[in-house]
C-alpha cells in the first residue's frame, strides 16, 4: 500500500462500537478512515472528500443503507465508488436488494477480521484497475482524436494558404504574398509544436523518454524559450516580460523544462488579447522554486479551471484570435513536472487573465 497516499475508506453505521471495531482493523493495515453515523452524514462526507471504498450498514434511522447506496449510484460524481454492505441482515431479500441498488459485496455481522480485510483489499485493487483502464482508454481516445482531427487542421491550412500564395505570386501581388507567407509560417509552427508534443507524450506513455536531471539556470532557459516564441508574440503585439533573476536554479531535466515553458508561454500568447502582456517570474521557497507565467488575457471560469490537466476531457476554449488547442500541451506539462518531483496548478478569473504555476526542487531529492 502507498503510505504517502493511503486508500480512503468511509464507514457508515449508526452504532459507534461497530465503527470503532472496523476502523481499528483497517487502520492496522494503513487505510485512512472516515465515518458517518447516519445516511445524511454519509452523503455530506462524500460531497466534501473523495473515497476509494464505502462500508455501509443497512439498518439506520431516517435513511437506510439501500437509499444511501441508490443516491450515490445515481450521482455521476459518486457512482463509481465501490460499496460493500456490512450488516446484520442475513435474509435473501436484503442480500438481493443490496446488489440490485449497486452494492459490489455483502458481509454479514458478526464478521471475520481476515475475511473483511481480504474483501476490502480485493475491491480496492479492482477499483484501481478500473481507474487504470479508464485512463488508458482516455489516452487512446486523446491520441486518435489528435491524429484524426487536430493534426489535420494545420495541414489543411498549409495546403490552402500555399495554393493562395502561389496564385498571388503569379499575379505579382507582393504585399499579399508576404502576409500569406507569414500565415503559412505560423501554421507550420503550430503543426510542428503539435507533432513535438505528440512525440514527447507518446514517449512518456511508453516509458522510453530520457530523464537526465541536472542543476538548471532558469534565467538562461527562459531566454532560450522566449526566442522561439518571439514571432508569435509580435504577431499579436504582446509584450512578454521576464523577471526571472540570475542564480535561480532548479534540479530537473532541461529538455522537459523547455517543453513545459514552450507550451505554457504558447498558451498564454494564445489566450492573451492583442496588445496584452505576459510576465514570467521565479521565486525560491525553501527547497523548491516556483515559476509563474501570468497574462492579462481572456481568463477562465472556475468550472473550466478544474478541467485543466485532465486527459479525459477535451478542451473547448478558443484563443483570443480564434486559436484552437488540443489540451495535450497541459497534459504533457503535468506529466513532465511530476517526473521532476514538482507540481503544477493554475489560477484564473474570467476576463482578467490567468497565471500558471509550477514548482521544482532546487537540489536533488
Amino acid at each position: 500500500m502507498n503510505k504517502e497516499n493511503p486508500r480512503k475508506v468511509l464507514i457508515v453505521d449508526d452504532v459507534t462500537k461497530n465503527i470503532q471495531l472496523v476502523a481499528n482493523f483497517l487502520k492496522q493495515v494503513g487505510y485512512e478512515i472516515n465515518y458517518a453515523l447516519n445516511g445524511k452524514a454519509a452523503l455530506n462526507h462524500v460531497k466534501r472528500a473523495d473515497f476509494d471504498l464505502i462500508l455501509l450498514d443497512i439498518m439506520m434511522p431516517e435513511m437506510d443503507g439501500f437509499e444511501v447506496c441508490q443516491r450515490l449510484k445515481s450521482n455521476n460524481e459518486t457512482k463509481d465508488i465501490p460499496i460493500i454492505f456490512l450488516t446484520a441482515k442475513t435474509d435473501i431479500e436484503s442480500i438481493t436488494r443490496a446488489f440490485e441498488v449497486g452494492g459490489i459485496d455483502y458481509i454479514t455481522k458478526p464478521f471475520n477480521k481476515a475475511e473483511l480485510l481480504a474483501r476490502v483489499k480485493t475491491h480496492l485493487e479492482l477499483q484501481q484497475q478500473k481507474r487504470n483502464l479508464k485512463e488508458l482508454n482516455a489516452t487512446k481516445d486523446k491520441f486518435f482524436s489528435i491524429i484524426a482531427h487536430d493534426l489535420r487542421s494545420p495541414l489543411n491550412q498549409l495546403l490552402g494558404l500555399s495554393e493562395v500564395l502561389q496564385r498571388e505570386i503569379e499575379s505579382e501581388h507582393g504585399e499579399d504574398a508576404i502576409k500569406l507567407a507569414n500565415l503559412i509560417n505560423e501554421s507550420a509552427k503550430s503543426g510542428r509544436l503539435l507533432l513535438e508534443n505528440l512525440l514527447e507524450w507518446s514517449r512518456s506513455q511508453t516509458g522510453s523518454i530520457n530523464f537526465n536531471p541536472e542543476l538548471l539556470d532558469l534565467k538562461a532557459i527562459t531566454n532560450e524559450v522566449l526566442e522561439l516564441n518571439e514571432n508569435n508574440a509580435k504577431t499579436k503585439d504582446i509584450l512578454i516580460q521576464s523577471k526571472v533573476k540570475e542564480h535561480i536554479h532548479a534540479f530537473a531535466d532541461g529538455n522537459m523544462i523547455k517543453t513545459i515553458l514552450r507550451n505554457l508561454i504558447s498558451n498564454s500568447i494564445k489566450f492573451t488579447n492583442i496588445g496584452g502582456k505576459i510576465i514570467l517570474n521565479a521565486k525560491i521557497f525553501k527547497d523548491f522554486v516556483t515559476y509563474s507565467i501570468s497574462d492579462n488575457g481572456i481568463g477562465m471560469k472556475e468550472g473550466d479551471l478544474k478541467k485543466l490537466f485532465r486527459i479525459d476531457i477535451n478542451p473547448k476554449s478558443i484563443g483570443s484570435s480564434k486559436e484552437k488547442g488540443t489540451g495535450l500541451g497541459l497534459i504533457l506539462c503535468k506529466e513532465f513536472i511530476e517526473i521532476n518531483n514538482g507540481s503544477i496548478w493554475a489560477k484564473s478569473e474570467l476576463g482578467k487573465g490567468s497565471t500558471f504555476y509550477f514548482s521544482l526542487p532546487t537540489s536533488k531529492l
